[in-house]
């Protein structure tokens, strides 16, 4: 058991490498890239944009996150540990699915942040944990 803890942080820290690599040609075995089953939205005010704007569409945009959430589309929401901004994690297959999602809410609307799209699904490695036959 003190065994599979080193060897789980071992393919973590390979595990994008392998994934960006591509096997055709290169004697790699094919590599699973993982499905998108949410995607990490990170949002920071525009540059020049001022506290009061976006303090002022902030009543708005708390009811549009919350429609959003209660409709199951925006799993969980953050405030940026050092204050600049948001995170969201949205419930989308696409980065152009959350992408629409996060433009219908009001900051957005105002061009008053910029959103970063960030895919992720499921760690591909762990498949390893589970035993012959699990590679899919």
């Amino acid at each position: 058991m003190k065994l599979i803890f080193p060897v789980f942080l071992g393919m973590l820290s390979v595990a994008p490498l392998a994934q960006s690599q591509s096997s055709a040609g290169s004697g790699l075995p094919s590599i699973a890239i993982p499905r998108t089953t949410a995607v990490l939205v990170i949002e920071t005010p525009k540059e020049g944009v001022t506290f009061s704007q976006v303090f002022a569409v902030m009543p708005d945009e708390a009811r549009a996150t919350m429609e959003l959430y209660l409709d199951g589309k925006i799993r969980e929401w953050y405030s940026r540990g050092d204050g600049k901004g948001v995170v969201f994690l949205v419930d989308a297959a696409s980065v152009d699915a959350a992408r629409a999602i996060i433009e219908s809410l009001p900051l957005a609307k105002g061009q008053l942040v910029d959103s970063q799209y960030i895919p992720v699904g499921p760690l591909m490695p762990l498949r390893t944990l589970i035993g012959p036959g699990a590679q899919k």
